[in-house]
This record gives C-alpha cells, sequence and structure tokens, in this order.
C-alpha cells in the first residue's frame, strides 16, 4: 500500500511518551546528597535526636537517625549549622540501613532555602 500523496508524515513514537514516568520523572523537587548535621525534635518530646542528612529537596529530606518514626510524625527539624527550624511530618516508614534508620520527611510549608543549597531546575 502507498502512502497517499498529501498525508503528512507522522513523528516516530518516542518510547517516553508511551510508558508510565519513573518515580525519578515524578519528583516534585531535585534531589540532592548531602550530609548534614540535624537535630530532630519530636512533638511532646524534650530530647532532641541528633541525627544526619541523606539526600535533600526543597519540600523534605531522608534523616538518618538512630531510632524509627512512625509515620505521620510530626516533628521539628533544626539546621545545627545555621540554627534555622522548620516544621516536618515523617511521610513513609522508616527503614533500616547499616548506617541506621533513614526516616522520609516533608516540609510543612514551602522552605526552598532551608538547607542553604541550590537545587537544579526540574527537567521532565
Amino acid at each position: 500500500m502507498k502512502p497517499l500523496a498529501n498525508a503528512k508524515p507522522q513523528p516516530p513514537v518516542r518510547p517516553a511518551l508511551t510508558r508510565p514516568p519513573t518515580a525519578e520523572e515524578r519528583r516534585r523537587a531535585q534531589r540532592v546528597m548531602l550530609k548534614m548535621s540535624v537535630n530532630i525534635i519530636v512533638a511532646g518530646k524534650t530530647e532532641p535526636i541528633q541525627g544526619a542528612t541523606h539526600t535533600v529537596s526543597q519540600n523534605g529530606a531522608m534523616i538518618v537517625l538512630p531510632q524509627p518514626l512512625d509515620e505521620g510524625t510530626k516533628l521539628t527539624i533544626e539546621n545545627t549549622k545555621t540554627q534555622k527550624t522548620v516544621e516536618a511530618r515523617v511521610v513513609r516508614p522508616s527503614q533500616g540501613t547499616h548506617e541506621g534508620v533513614l526516616v522520609p520527611v516533608e516540609f510543612l510549608v514551602a522552605s526552598p532555602h532551608f538547607w542553604n543549597v541550590f537545587f537544579p531546575p526540574v527537567v521532565n
């Protein structure tokens, strides 16, 4: 069968447009690997928990702590370098690793400058 003389050529199908997006493509903000000392103050507790960031983003972080925190726990993160604080909550169950327990947290209010780092723009 011959193509029609006045038919427009069809662009090739791009695989990225026909498959579901990957987790990286769905992300709201870029993640940056950054090890930074933080203090975690859990709502209702008096003693802070010392930890360190694993990765950070404009919306939160993955924090390494010595103990797990329950999903939904509200807390305050203190950046020990700047002494700034931000309110956050645990968004998923914690995961144990050889470093400690990875606790995923999300800021309650957008705080893009909290970590004092420049984040590359999201490219989708």
